[in-house]
C-alpha cells in the first residue's frame, strides 16, 4: 500500500502524522514500512537519523525523493507492506506524481480558515490524478485541534467545510498535544513515548478508520 501524507498548506502536521502511521503499521501490525521523505526540510529524516540511536524502537525505514517519483514508488512498493510519503506543503512535481500512484491520500488540515481556504484546490488535484489513478481514495483529516470544549464548533465546521467538496473526511482528528513534539525530537513515536496515552490512541483511530474506509470500498467494487 502507498500512502501520501501530502497538501498545499505547510505547519498542519505532515511529517509527525507520517511518523507515527508508519511506526503504527510497523509496532503494532507488524508490517514492514518505508517512508519516502519528499519534503526539502527533511524533518522525517533528521527523525530518522535520531531514531536510529536507539536499536529498541521499530524500524522504520527512510528514503529521501524528489521530482518524478512515481516509478521509484511503485518499485518500493513490491518490497514493502507499507510505502509512507511524506510531501511538504506545497503544490509540486513530486506531490502530483505521488498521487499518481497512491493508494490512499491523507491530507492533514487544522481548523483554521488559512488552511481550509486550499481545500478547493487539493479538490482539483485529485480530481485530475485519478483520472490517472482511479483506485485513489482521498481523506481529510482534521489536526492539531485546539483542546478547549468551546472550539469543538470550530472542529465541526472545518469538517463540514472539507466534506462540502465531495472529499471524505474522517471522523478521526488530532489534538494540539505537546506529546507530539516531544517524542519527533527524540526520534521516537507517540506509541513509543506514551503507547496507553490519548496521543496513542488518535493516531490508532486515524490509521484504523483509514484502513477501514480502503476495505470497504474494495468490497463494493469487487
Amino acid at each position: 500500500m502507498i500512502l501520501l501524507v501530502g497538501g498545499e498548506k505547510g505547519g498542519s502536521g505532515k511529517s509527525c502524522l507520517a511518523q507515527n502511521i508508519g511506526v503504527f503499521f510497523a509496532k503494532e501490525k507488524n508490517a514492514s514500512v518505508l517512508i519516502a521523505d519528499c519534503d526539502p526540510q527533511r524533518t522525517t529524516s533528521d527523525w530518522i537519523q535520531a531514531r536510529n540511536n536507539d536499536p529498541k524502537l521499530a524500524t522504520i525505514n527512510c528514503i529521501q525523493l524528489y521530482g518524478k517519483i512515481r516509478n521509484d514508488l511503485l518499485s518500493l512498493n513490491e518490497h514493502y507492506d507499507y510505502v509512507i510519503v511524506d510531501c511538504g506543503g506545497q503544490d509540486n512535481l513530486a506531490l502530483r506524481a505521488s498521487m499518481s500512484v497512491a493508494d490512499h491520500v491523507l491530507i492533514p488540515m487544522r481548523p483554521k480558515r488559512r488552511d481550509i481556504k486550499t481545500a478547493p484546490h487539493m479538490e482539483d488535484m485529485l480530481s485530475t490524478c485519478k483520472m490517472v489513478n482511479p483506485k485513489m481514495i482521498a481523506s481529510f483529516v482534521i489536526t492539531q485541534c485546539p483542546s478547549l470544549p468551546n472550539q469543538a464548533p470550530r472542529i465541526m465546521e472545518a469538517k463540514e467545510v472539507c466534506a462540502s467538496f465531495g472529499i471524505n473526511v474522517l471522523e478521526s482528528i488530532t489534538y494540539a498535544r505537546n506529546i507530539y513534539d516531544d517524542s519527533e525530537e527524540k526520534g521516537t513515536s507517540v506509541f513509543e513515548t506514551e503507547p496507553d496515552g490519548k496521543a496513542a490512541d488518535e493516531i490508532r483511530s486515524i490509521a484504523t478508520e483509514m484502513m477501514s474506509i480502503k476495505q470497504e470500498l474494495s468490497y463494493e467494487f469487487s
